[in-house]
């Protein structure tokens, strides 16, 4: 059981790395740049929480990356947070995914 996560894991971590290789340097800065200001107005500047739940790392903890990069694209009807899929690829939105889990710097 303990080698299905692993390889699990690994298939995740390396669709994570190729999503990402196909965003260009200067497109991931924009993104963070969005991440830490539009993200940030509604979840905090620091990402810890306001209008919006907090997007730390440890907040999204046993939270699929899936409803992560769902929730970005399409937000949560009845709630304050929009849809990005107008601005952001499925690609951008797991590379924002990505960063949130990891912890953006």
């Amino acid at each position: 059981m303990k080698s299905m996560s692993f390889i699990a894991s690994f298939l995740l971590v390396s669709a994570s790395h190729l999503a990402m290789a196909d965003i260009s340097t200067e497109r991931q800065t924009e993104l963070m740049y969005l991440l830490k200001q539009d993200c940030g107005s509604c979840h905090g500047m620091t990402l810890k929480g306001g209008l919006g739940p907090s997007l730390l790392p440890e907040s999204l903890n046993g939270k699929p990356k899936e409803l992560l990069v769902t929730t970005i694209l399409e937000g949560r009807t009845g709630t304050a947070m929009p849809p990005w899929k107008a601005m952001l690829t499925q690609d951008e939105a797991e590379w924002i995914t990505v960063q949130l889990l990891q912890g953006v710097k």
